[in-house]
Order: C-alpha cells, then structure tokens, then sequence
C-alpha cells in the first residue's frame, strides 16, 4: 500500500543515551495463536509493511489480542523500548474545543484512515529498533507501527501539516479522525473537495467502512454532534444504565469511571457521586453500600436517562455562569442565553480538599468560580461572562483585608471579562440545581432585635434599617455636649464589639448653646464611627431634644436645630442599622466628664486625654475651590472599580480589567496591593515628583541615586507606573548631584603615576637628629622606607659617616633591595 512520503514526514525514535538496549525472552504461545501470528506476519510481507532483520539491539516479543468478533490483533510489546524514549511534547486538540467547532453545522462527513498509522514510514535507521520475534524469524517494520511512544504525535504533526488551510474552517481533525462540516448543504460539496485534493496530492487512504458522508449528526471523538447542539455518547450512558447495585470496589470504580467520562453533561457531577467515594472507603473486599447511596444511584441512573443537550456559544455571545456551593464540593453550569432561553453549555463539578473545606462561604464561591475560570479558560477568553449571584462576591475579591489566596484569585480573574450581576428568576430545568447558591445545611440562629423607643414593630412586620440586629457586631456610642462661660466642648465615648473604648474630646472655637454642643457631640460621634467602619450602632444621650427630633417625636422648628437634624440623619444614612436612645446623666457620666474636661480647658494647660479643636460649626458650608483636575493614569482603574464602567475601546477594557485586580479603593482613594509590602498610595506624576523632591533633598534628604530614591519612595508607601523613570529623570536634573556627586566608573581623585612599580624596588632613607644623647652615646638615627609598602628600617648612631651608612644599608635592606644584585 503506497505511503506519505519520507519527503514529507517520518518517524523518529530518539533514544535516551542512558538507557541501554533490551532484548525479550521468547515468549511460547498455543498453536491457535501461532496460526495466527504466521498469517499476520505473511500478510504483512506481501505489502512490504514488514521486513527481516539480522542483529538488532532492540528486541520485542509480540501480543496477540482476541478480537470483540472473531479472529486475533497482532501486536508488539514495546514497553521497554518506549520507556528509553523520551515524550514529544507536540501537542493534541482539545477535545472539548474542537467539539464545540463542530455542533451547530448542517452537514458532517466523517473519515478515518486507513491503517492510518502505517501509511508513515520509518525512518531508514530507526527501523531495525522496531524488531520482534516470532517463531520464523525477527522482523522490524518498515512502516509506523501501532503501540509506539510518540505515533500518536507524529500522525497530528502530518495531518495539522497537510490540512492546515482546512483546519478550523471546513476541516476537524484529531490524530486519524478527520470531519469536515458545512454551514449550509450547497457549502459541503466544495468543502468535501478540498479535502480529497490534499488526500489525493498526498497518498492518504481512507477507511470506506468508517467513512460516513453529508450526514446531519454523528459520532465525533466519543460526542454525539449535531446541527441542534451536542449530546452525550448513548454507548456511554447505556453503560451506566445496566450497571447493577455495585458489590465491590472494583465496581464503584467502574461506575465512578464511567462518570467522570460524562461530567461535562451532568450537574453537580461530584456531588452526586460523594456517597460513593465515601463507600470506597471500606475494605478492599468489603464496602459500605446504604441506603442513601442506593438513592443516589437510582437518582443518577434518572438523571443519565435524561440526560441535557448542550449547546455552543457563537461569537459575541454574553455568556451566563451560575455556582453553587455545598458541604464537599463546589459546582457551577455555563448557560447561553438564545431566543429567551437558558441553555447549558458546561457543567463543571470540583470536590473540597483539606483546607478548601474549611474555607468560609463567600470563598468557597469564589473558589468555584477560579475553578470553573480554570477548566472553561477558552469560554472566559472569547466571551463576556455574567456572574449571577446573590452574594457580594466582587466586594469580597476587592476588599482591602483580603487574604493572601483571595489576591491571587483577584488577580487571575482580572484578565477575564468577567461582570458580577443579581440573580434574577432562573427560566430552564437546566439550572434547577443552581437555585441555591449554598445547598449545605447551616444551623439556624435566633436573632435578637432591638428597636428605637416609642417604635411598634409587630412580630410579623419586616425590620427596618432602625433594627439592629444582635447577631452582627454592634458598636456603642455615648456622647454629651456641654456649654458654660468658660467655653464649649463635647465628650465621646465609642466602645467597639471588642469592648475597646475609644475616647474623645472635642473644644469648640465658637459659641454654641447647649442643644447645639450636644448636637455637635452626636455628629463629632458619627464621623467618628464612620472612620471606624462600624456598621451598626447604639447610640446614647443624655438630651432629651436631640434624641427626640433624631426618632422624629419632636419637630424642629428652629432653623439651627434644622440645619442639625439634617446632617444628622445624612451621617445616619450610612450605617446598616441605628438606634438612639436618652439616658438619664447619671448613666452618661463618662462622655459627660469629657465634655466638661473640653469646655473648661485653657489654652497652653496639660492633658493626658486626646482633645482636638472645631473651628466652625458642623452645619456650616465648607469652603469649595474649583480644581482643575487633568485625566491620570487612575481614572480608568477608579472608574471601573467604584462603578464598573469601562473603557470604549475593547483592549483598554480588556487592559483595564487586568490591572484592576492589583488595586483596590480605601476611603475613595487608590491603592496597590502588594505581596510583601503594605497597601501602596496611588498618585499623579505631579504628586509623584513632589514626593521625590522631598525624599531626595528635603529636611532628611541625602541626595540618594536614582534606584535608591524609587525604592525609598515605595518604602514610603506610594506609587505610580513611571515612579523609576521619573526618579532618574529627577536625579539627573539635580543641580548639586550634577556638580558635586562622583561621576560613575571613574576614581573620586586624579589618576597619578605609581612611583615604585613592586615592592622594595625603591627605598628612602634619611638621617635624624641630634637627639638626647642615648647609650653609647648615639644621638642620630638612620631611617630606609619602602614606598610601596611603606616596610620601615631604623639604626641608631654615634656619628654620621659613609661608612655607617654604607653598613646599615648592606645589613637592614641587601635581600629585599635590587641593589644587592649590583654588590660586586
């Protein structure tokens, strides 16, 4: 049978060099066997598939395999030999992608080739590693046998070579399963003809018996595809269907097999099989098979009995993802939404490992959605996705006190387009298991209530936001104003739901009557559990006006007490739930004694309590100046963060949604989030520079270099994109930097000859004195210096004469010096 050509590919063995070379043992078979191995290897021969060979270093016994009808398979072990090959890493389609290419066409025709493997030659110095035994002799193959390591990826570099104008057009092929598809009947026709031009141009050989031509659905790579969408393979889910009551573990493993081979299509996959991983848990002969797993599996039997049509989403479709989380698992189903209709395109299903169980229930959602990002990466790259959740998913993967694995989740989803919406009314019995977000049982509590006085909150009437509710944390406020002679002030006292007291006293620079000091102390109180975060609050006052008006018991007829009330129920309106209540003075001693503290202190006195001063009253309206704002890099990251709005343009959206996954909003400010350093402030060049002027040649400044300046400013906590360029941009245009700091890669002093190239090559001597007449009565001294290594040698002396001299020099320095080489 003719071939590719070896012009075109052929197949290599490469061998690790470290591995050596292995013959079998012959292995005996029956006669039965034998019969058939000498057909096999005759029919083999006559298309010169096979030839023989004469000393070979890889030897292989061959494997005769009973066929599902009637006859033997022939095959060659080649363990060893595969084992001393290393893996092409070429890789394979994705199944699930090219199914998806496929579903939705009119026309389908699928081919498979002809011994497709066989029809790639060896290559000439490979072919004798194939040998095998047999009881007439050995034989290596010619052609590319089944059974070898790297046929599989060599057969998919041919065919991705020879239909690559095809493929992903008109043409599916994965290894020797080739499917051309039409939109239309009048397109198949022409596409079928392309086709068969390349087979015929190239020798390629079809299998007529498993060709199927112009069909509107078949079998493609275990899926049934068709025009209406995609569905399991019936094989598969008959096989599920005629299991019994498994017995052993062996059989649990079957069914769990034949599962997974189906989870694309079953909802909650993992969850419907958790009982029966916890069967497995038994002994190796013995399981635990209940009751409830009996349910469970008469229930997927149902389930697989009807089991969903998927669909595939076309392009620009808005893709729609609904998660679920229960005790042991995470799961979630891709919908596309089409003429009004949800429609599953994905099922995916996770089981909780070790830590993941523990994981609060917020993450366990955004587990699942990682999860589902992770395995339908291809959906979530070409298509929009909408979370639909009830549950504040995207605060939770943006809040400033995240952990560690939520950043990194954050991060790895913000190069999706990824939109997190409200659940609305779910429209198929696809997402009927998808009702619930958390489908694991939790504990119910009792919910203590309080309300404001003088409110009638029946038992069946709805809590309003006046409710607090117990079980949350409740912060608790006393405050008290005072106002005398000696001045105004106001006393604070906020207790955390850690029972820390935070104290507060507040000195007025103007004059204010006593309801409008005690009014002061209640907004001066509210600002500060604002900045607190607290979310609800009590709050106690020993002023019966102020409590009144705030519960809307009393009117406020004066324009002062107006303008108060306003702005309190403005700071009101940002807590979840709130509460006032008159206590009598007695009760609010501690704010009481604050307050006092504040409107009697002198200017210059000493204190031990924090008091801070307000220069005007509350009501007052501050002072707006126009400023002229310029766009920044950190309007769009903002614009997207505080109100999901996107750029026009679709790489700027794509780009900005990337980068917003490393920022985050603090009090309407932009920070970075970092791995090792604290949250970094966001600012403008012009900010950025005025920062660097003061790090670089403020009061503490030392003029540092242009790396060393950056890193001091993001060990200060601030950053921008350009922050390093802008740094030596800075130090470069700094005067005395310019002037007065070394020039790099060049000495801090002027070069100079070296005068004594080594050591000891030249001395200098000198003669010292008179000095105080010594012993022997010397009183000068001779001294030698090196002046390479500065060695010193010294002799006293009586008198100074040539002839001393010329012994000290002889004695202290004749083998060190070179003149010892010129003594005669």
């Amino acid at each position: 049978m003719p071939g590719i050509s070896p012009d075109i590919i052929s197949h290599r063995l490469s061998f690790n060099p470290a591995v050596r070379p292995v013959r079998q043992k012959r292995r005996a078979y029956d006669p039965e066997r034998y019969e058939a191995m000498k057909a096999e290897v005759d029919r083999l021969s006559s298309i010169r598939f096979i030839r023989e060979v004469d000393y070979p270093t890889w030897l292989a016994n061959v494997v005769m395999v009973r066929k599902p009808r009637k006859g033997w398979r022939m095959c060659v072990d080649y363990t060893n030999l595969n084992r001393a090959c290393p893996k092409d890493s070429f890789p394979l389609p994705r199944i699930d992608q090219l199914v998806d290419a496929t579903a939705g066409h009119a026309l389908l025709s699928f081919m498979d080739a002809y011994s497709g493997y066989n029809q790639i030659f060896m290559h000439p110095e490979d072919q004798a590693h194939t040998s095998f035994i047999t009881d007439r002799g050995l034989y290596c193959y010619k052609v590319m046998p089944f059974g070898l390591k790297n046929a599989k990826a060599t057969y998919q570099r041919l065919v991705n070579h020879l239909f690559a104008p095809l493929i992903g057009n008109t043409m599916e092929v994965y290894v020797d399963d080739m499917l051309v598809k039409s939109r239309t009947a009048d397109q198949h026709i022409p596409n079928l003809s392309a086709m068969f031009t390349i087979l015929k141009q190239y020798k390629m050989r079809l299998n007529p018996t498993k060709c199927a031509f112009g069909v509107a659905s078949g079998k493609f790579l275990g899926f049934m595809i068709s025009q209406r969408g995609i569905e399991a393979n019936p094989e598969k889910i008959q096989a599920i269907l005629d299991m019994t009551i498994p017995k052993t573990v062996k059989d649990i493993q079957s069914l769990t097999g034949r599962v997974a081979a189906l989870t694309r299509f079953i909802s909650k996959a993992t969850d419907r099989c958790a009982l029966f991983f916890k069967a497995l848990k038994g002994t190796k002969r013995n399981i635990t098979w209940t009751a409830e797993c009996e349910t469970a599996f008469s229930e997927l039997k149902e389930y697989m009995g009807r089991a969903p049509l998927l669909s595939t989403p076309e392009h620009g479709d808005i893709l729609v993802i609904y998660l679920s989380v229960s005790a042991s698992a995470v799961s979630s189903v891709l919908i596309r939404l089409k003429d009004n209709a949800e429609h599953p395109v994905h099922y995916v299903s996770k089981a909780l490992q070790d830590a993941e169980v523990r994981y609060p229930d917020v993450e366990k959602l955004a587990f699942a959605l990682v999860v589902s990002a992770r395995r339908l990466r291809p959906y979530f790259q070409a298509h929009t996705i909408h979370v639909l959740t009830n549950q504040p998913l995207r605060q939770v993967l943006q809040k400033p006190e995240t952990s560690g694995r939520l950043v990194k989740w954050a991060i790895e989803l913000g190069e999706f387009d990824i939109h997190y919406k409200p659940r609305p009314a779910m429209r198929g019995q696809a997402v009927a298991d998808f009702l619930s977000e958390f489908t694991e049982p939790q504990a119910p509590a009792a919910t203590q209530l309080i309300t404001e006085p003088n409110s009638s909150l029946s038992q069946d009437q709805t809590p309003t936001k006046n409710t607090l509710d117990l079980t949350q944390p409740l912060w608790t406020l006393f405050v008290d104003g005072s106002s005398n002679a000696q001045g105004c002030g106001a006393g604070i006292v906020l207790v955390s739901p850690d029972k820390v007291a935070l104290e507060y006293a507040l000195r007025f620079k103007f004059q204010a009557s006593n309801n409008e000091a005690e009014y002061e102390a209640l907004l001066a109180g509210l600002r500060l559990a604002k900045e607190m975060d607290a979310r609800q609050i009590q709050i106690f006052s020993d002023s019966q006006l102020v409590v009144h008006q705030v519960n809307q018991d009393f009117t406020a007829k004066d324009a002062s007490m107006t303008a108060y009330l306003q702005h309190a129920r403005h700071l009101l309106a940002n807590f979840h739930a709130h509460s006032i209540k008159q206590v009598p003075r007695s009760e609010n001693s501690h704010a009481d004694a604050l307050a006092r503290l504040a409107s009697a202190l002198e200017q210059g006195m000493g204190r031990h309590i924090h008091i801070e001063f307000l220069a005007q009253p509350s009501t007052q309206a501050p002072l707006i100046c126009t400023i002229d704002h310029s766009p920044t890099w950190m309007d769009p990251i903002l614009q997207f963060l505080q109100n999901q709005t996107l750029p026009a343009n679709p790489a700027e959206a794509r780009r900005v949604r990337h980068r917003s996954a490393r920022y985050l909003v603090i009090n309407g400010s932009l920070y970075k989030r970092g791995f090792s350093l604290p949250y970094l402030r966001c600012l403008t060049p012009e900010e950025g520079h005025y920062v660097l002027r003061e790090i670089h040649e403020g009061i503490c400044g030392n003029h540092s270099g242009a790396r060393s300046l950056a890193h001091k400013a993001i060990r200060q906590g601030y950053f921008w994109p350009s922050l390093h360029t802008d740094a030596l941009a800075f130090t470069q245009k700094c005067d005395k930097c310019q002037r007065f700091a070394n020039i790099p890669q060049l000495p801090a002093e002027p070069l100079t000859a070296m005068v004594s190239p080594w050591p000891f090559a030249q001395w200098g001597l000198d003669l010292i004195g008179p000095m105080p007449e010594g012993k022997g009565q010397v009183k000068y001294a001779v001294v030698a210096v090196d002046y390479f290594t500065k060695w010193a040698e010294a002799e006293a002396l009586a008198t100074i004469t040539a002839a001393r001299i010329e012994s000290f020099v002889w004695q202290n320095i004749p083998i060190l010096s070179p003149m010892a080489r010129s003594k005669p």
